[in-house]
């Protein structure tokens, strides 16, 4: 059953392994995705999670899964509806962040993981992370969220109904086909682009070379390009349903308070912000470390915003190990391949 109120017969979820469990089982990465990313983090969060890197499959055993919602493999608006035997489509049942993490219990256990040495997720992501930590404290030794926040603030919901917005006006958004509402993600998708980056974004990457220009500018055919770019890989269905699903997090729900909420957290937290993200400022991350026993709030400098949690491995990377070697907290980095 979801927090709506809507029950599905069953779910199904795509999800990505690499490395191998030790005899121990003390090796375990979740890795949370963002709204449009996979389950492989291997290919959207390359310079964190692969061969050589500090979260290297040699060491650990890695897991990210595919939220629901999303179109790479798991429950989502494009799955058979077996009520009906055709897609979803609008009728795709709302699933809250914290439905998401309930889904991701049985999965789990099915790994046969009962211990979690570093969760860590950003935006998105990060919002799942929190919610886990909350919902199983005992669950996680360390947790690192990202550019995130403890509930999603009003500005943040402004960009994706506004979004929301771009999609509805698309004349083919309630026809039931998966290409429905694609034109309308497409100029969604340049609204966002306005809150992953900044000013300073545009204009280091964007400005014209020449000054005589009146039109054709390269930001212009940036913007177009990003939309066109997501849609070749995205759905506006999932885009809808994943961006009422952000909207949706509030760790103090039910809870008493956010304060309440994220002191409940037993593991281990460092909370990572960027200083130049306007969609989730880093004031937002201090927050969540205010509220959390003996958490740790670190900022980084970014020329790409919100981006920055994606782009940023060196200083990300150096960030963590600092933070794990400091709880003293086993960091498989600098230990041998040999397992247990």
């Amino acid at each position: 059953m979801l927090e709506s109120g809507s029950t599905l017969p069953g779910i199904h979820l795509a999800y990505t392994t690499h490395g191998e469990l030790n005899e121990t089982k003390d090796n375990v990465v979740w890795v949370f995705h963002a709204l449009t990313a996979n389950s492989d983090a291997t290919d959207w969060w390359p310079g964190l999670v692969g061969e050589g890197k500090i979260f290297d499959p040699a060491n650990y055993f890695i897991v990210c899964v595919n939220m629901p919602g999303s179109c790479y493999g798991s429950i989502g608006p494009l799955t058979i509806n077996p009520e009906t035997n055709s897609p979803y489509y609008h009728d795709f049942p709302f699933f809250t962040v914290r439905d998401m993490v309930k889904t991701y219990q049985p999965l789990r256990e099915f790994l046969g993981i009962r211990k979690i040495h570093v969760g860590i997720g950003g935006s998105m992501g990060g919002q799942q992370l929190l919610e886990w930590a909350i919902e199983e404290p005992e669950l996680f030794e360390c947790i690192i969220p990202v550019g995130t926040n403890a509930v999603h603030s009003a500005w943040g919901i402004a960009f994706n109904e506004s979004q929301r917005l771009c999609i509805e006006c698309d004349a083919s958004w309630n026809e039931k086909n998966n290409n429905a509402g694609m034109k309308g993600m497409k100029v969604a998708r340049s609204i966002a682009l306005l809150s992953y980056r900044n000013y300073i974004t545009y204009n280091a990457s964007q400005s014209e070379d020449i000054n005589d220009k009146i039109e054709n500018f390269k930001t212009s055919s940036y913007q177009r390009y990003q939309g066109e770019k997501l849609a070749r890989r995205f759905n506006a269905f999932s885009y809808y349903s994943l961006s009422k699903g952000m909207d949706s997090h509030n760790v103090g729900r039910n809870r008493m308070s956010i304060e309440n909420a994220l002191q409940q957290i037993k593991a281990k937290t460092l909370a990572i912000g960027i200083i130049t993200d306007i969609l989730f400022p880093d004031e937002e991350q201090k927050f969540i470390a205010d509220n959390v026993a003996g958490a740790e709030h670190i900022s980084i400098h970014s020329n790409y915003g919100h981006d920055g949690f994606l782009l940023e491995f060196e200083q990300i990377e150096n960030i963590i190990s600092e933070f794990l070697t400091k709880q003293n907290v086993v960091n498989y980095k600098f230990q041998s391949n040999d397992r247990a």
